[in-house]
């Protein structure tokens, strides 16, 4: 079942992480572990699209996530950072889908395709004309794909640089570079008539 989008630009949600995963970790709280999958579902599912490029394999993905997070709950309480562990988790299973579904498959990040949504639904994006979304579109998929990745990592799901490296299994200096680039290439695409920051996309 895929639940309704939360409200992200709220961000009381990052509160309950902690609270939700203990919880699930000494209650084995049903009502919570629903509440987290909820939280989660829409960001996840995203990433794992990014990857496989099919909406019923990321789906797919996400379920096996959170059937790995209930089956491993009396360990939750270790995890220091769960959201980050989600994230990992997610991409380690969509990069294990695609060598075991695609002859001579491509998984490093610097290479392969990956299919990222950046969502311009904001209330001030919602103003933009819809010529200058497409164009946005364009100028963020022109970028490279570890770009892209990092670029909805941080601006679209909130992530932070040290959290993104963790992710990627990168360092956050190339967080940071690959952020800086992925910015620096969309402000030379994008018109100077744009009256809102690229660094708030």
């Amino acid at each position: 079942m895929v639940p309704s989008l939360p409200d992200y630009h709220n961000l009381d949600w990052l509160v309950k992480i902690p609270e939700l995963q203990k919880r699930i970790a000494l209650y084995d709280d049903m009502k919570a572990y629903r509440q987290l999958y909820d939280l989660f579902f829409y960001k996840l599912n995203r990433t794992a699209y990014a990857f496989v490029k099919s909406k019923e394999v990321s789906e797919e993905i996400v379920s096996d996530v959170f059937i790995k997070v209930w089956q491993m709950r009396d360990r939750l309480t270790e995890i220091e950072n769960l959201r980050v562990y989600l994230y990992i988790i997610t991409k380690n299973l969509s990069l294990n889908y695609i060598t075991r579904h695609y002859k001579n498959p491509e998984i490093s990040l610097d290479t392969m395709h990956l299919e990222t949504a950046i969502d311009l639904n904001t209330p001030e994006e919602l103003c933009i004309s819809s010529d200058i979304v497409k164009k946005i579109r364009m100028a963020i998929d022109d970028l490279p794909p570890k770009c892209r990745m990092i670029l909805q990592l941080v601006k679209e799901d909130g992530l932070k640089y040290k959290e993104v490296a963790a992710i990627l299994n990168i360092s956050e200096l190339t967080v940071r570079n690959q952020l800086a680039i992925a910015v620096k290439k969309m402000s030379t695409i994008l018109p100077s008539y744009l009256e809102f920051p690229i660094t708030q996309l």
